[in-house]
């Protein structure tokens, strides 16, 4: 089996962040890569201080944390993430942004490298035709914050081999995470259940069945739900929350999977949820105050 050792972590933001964040902590040397130095430096920045918050809730002790921070390097140019054992592109939501990263890293790698994708619902078998080692390439999909949810999902392509698929089992849960097996099909097991959740909850918004409170306190409370799921929509990202159902919409051609014109007008609105400082909650003020 392929021996990783170190990791390569193209996407500083929340999801690339925190992989680096479990990769550091599992013993293995990170570089992270982002577009811009800022977003790298945001980025490292994010990881300290959740670090600092495991040490704080007694997950972690001091020592830990200061060794995971010495094994996460900066790498302004993304050639350089060319140079370790497993490559994890962490982007946007966007097929040809992901592809547009794969063929610029791809003349950088290393015979043995290994690709991987952290997107939640695009095929792995159409990102991977964008390098140069399809039966190399495989999906690791990890779950959001990535320091706290148990799991990954594993997706093979149509070319991926068996040794890609056994090393990608055995790097996750080297990092104390639970895996699951996914078919290459749009969004795969957690996102093809969640997401048109999430969008059927805001349909009951648009068609008036119920305030953005009322369907956040009956799913939390008549369905034991830790987060009503239009606040879940806001902590993804409404602009993630519209990527996915377009890939369902497009990639399985069922009207069941229609986006809802309200998520699409408070995309265009720039409304995005927690990171945009409003959703279907505005975060603007001391507590989160409902737009709708």
């Amino acid at each position: 089996m392929v021996q990783i050792k170190s990791v390569g972590v193209v996407g500083a933001g929340q999801m690339g962040s925190g992989i680096a964040h479990v990769c550091a902590l599992g013993g293995y040397d990170v570089l992270l890569h982002d577009v811009s130095a800022e977003r790298i430096s945001s980025g490292l920045s994010q990881i300290e201080k959740n670090l600092s918050r495991q040490v704080v809730r007694g997950l972690i002790d001091q020592a830990a944390m200061d060794q995971a921070l010495e094994r996460i390097k900066p790498a302004q140019e993304l050639q350089a993430v060319g140079a370790v054992d497993l490559a994890i592109e962490a982007a946007t939501e966007d097929e040809e942004v992901k592809k547009t990263i794969f063929k610029a890293l791809t003349p950088h790698l290393g015979p043995k490298t290994l690709l991987a994708s952290n997107t939640s619902s695009i095929s792995i078998t159409r990102l991977a035709s964008a390098s140069d080692r399809p039966e190399r390439f495989i999906g690791l999909h990890f779950m959001n914050p990535v320091p706290l949810m148990n799991l990954v999902e594993i997706i093979r392509g149509i070319a991926t081999d068996a040794e890609t698929y056994e090393a990608a089992v055995s790097f996750a849960q080297s990092l104390g995470k639970t895996t699951a097996n996914a078919e290459d099909f749009p969004a795969f097991i957690v996102n093809r259940i969640l997401v048109p959740m999430i969008n059927e909850a805001i349909y009951t918004l648009y068609e008036g069945v119920g305030t953005v409170d009322a369907i956040d306190t009956a799913l939390k409370l008549g369905a034991n739900h830790p987060m009503g799921p239009l606040e879940l929509g806001d902590f993804i990202g409404l602009d993630t929350v519209l990527s996915i159902m377009n890939v369902l919409y497009e990639g399985l051609a069922d009207s069941k999977y229609r986006p809802c014109p309200l998520l699409v007008k408070y995309v265009e609105a720039g409304w995005l949820g927690r990171k945009a400082g409003r959703g279907f909650y505005d975060y603007r003020g001391e507590h989160p105050v409902p737009t709708r």
